[in-house]
């Protein structure tokens, strides 16, 4: 199975995130979750472990605002030269507006920390030195992927990170900076129908947003229920869309302590509005925060569920590209990425 990965992640590792109550907490979106599924990997003799392609900026500028990537591209350097602090010791900072905008009427504004909070909706979506160096690396493991699945008619991996389904056309959140998921399966809407399935814990609100008025690509999204659940604002089941997408995109929000049993049953639905749809190929936002126990998480998933998640995918015959996402109880993550990819093999 061709797995796409960069050691450029590394450059991304904020020293904290602000949680909810305004908490500072150490950044759970971290290296060590890729060296754990990394460990699983190597241990297989099926996982063909390569380096991204250059793809350039047009894929995500395609899915992606202009004035939004030349803000990742430049927002670190410029609160370098604007901050004399942070100059003094740049590894124990990161960079987080303290307002963010109301979209009904806000447009982004000259100074930094305004275009910060136009083009970031949370706390957690810090900007660090590599952070812009990693996302792009992270998005060209997503397109390289999609590639091989489109030109061997197979499936493949991208193990991306920093994730990418939080992240809108302009705007980052929830530890996502490029839509990894949305921009490869943009890039394979080119060749046919593509079908976007998100079983990550939390709502696929930016892959929502890229998607929601356009009807090549279907995307459905299983998650907690934003009733109670980050991000909150996106993710009821009333939304399906808008104009040409209106019918293309479906949410299933579950309640706290969903188990294997009932996540099952409502992946099973979601599944036969992939085959009513009859996609060329599968973009599959792969998270691992519904395991019980994720620190992040409410749902009780076990082991035994996610590989029945891949089976049942899997199933459906049909080029998958996987793209990593969530999944924050790392001991247990690099097995449970496992149990789900050994169906794809």
């Amino acid at each position: 199975m061709k797995i796409y990965y960069s050691e450029k992640h590394r450059n991304h590792y904020p020293p904290f995130e602000v949680f909810d109550g305004g908490k500072r907490v150490p950044y759970y979106e971290n290296p060590d979750r890729m060296d754990r599924i990394m460990a699983a990997l190597n241990k297989t003799d099926w996982a063909e472990i390569s380096e991204p392609k250059e793809f350039g900026l047009d894929p995500i500028l395609e899915v992606h605002d202009r004035g939004y990537i030349e803000f990742l591209a430049s927002c670190w350097d410029e609160w370098l030269a604007s901050d004399p602090e942070v100059a003094k010791s740049p590894e124990t900072h990161a960079f987080l507006p303290a307002t963010f905008a109301l979209r009904r009427q806000a447009h982004p504004t000259h100074s930094l920390l305004g275009r910060g909070g136009y083009y970031i909706m949370d706390l957690s979506a810090c900007i660090v030195a590599g952070t812009y160096k990693a996302a792009l690396a992270s998005a060209n493991c997503a397109l390289s992927a999609a590639s091989s699945s489109y030109n061997f008619h197979s499936s493949s991996f991208a193990l991306c990170r920093p994730p990418g389904h939080h992240a809108g056309k302009d705007y980052a959140g929830g530890y996502c900076f490029i839509n990894n998921a949305s921009v490869a399966a943009n890039w394979l809407s080119k060749k046919g129908k593509v079908a976007l399935l998100d079983v990550d814990y939390h709502a696929g609100n930016g892959t929502q947003d890229i998607f929601y008025e356009r009807s090549d690509v279907l995307t459905i999204s299983i998650h907690g229920d934003p009733d109670f659940e980050y991000p909150h604002f996106f993710g009821f089941a009333v939304e399906t869309g808008e104009g040409a997408g209106k019918g293309f995109h479906r949410n299933f929000p579950l309640p706290k302590g969903t188990g294997d049993e009932a996540y099952l049953t409502v992946l099973d639905e979601a599944l036969r509005s992939i085959r009513a749809f009859t996609p060329q190929s599968i973009v599959l936002s792969l998270g691992a925060d519904g395991f019980e126990g994720d620190p992040l998480g409410t749902f009780r998933l076990t082991r035994n569920g996610f590989g029945e998640i891949g089976k049942r995918v899997a199933g459906l015959n049909l080029p998958t590209t996987i793209i990593m996402e969530g999944g924050y109880a790392n001991e247990a993550l690099g097995e449970n990425i496992f149990t789900v990819l050994e169906n794809f093999k």
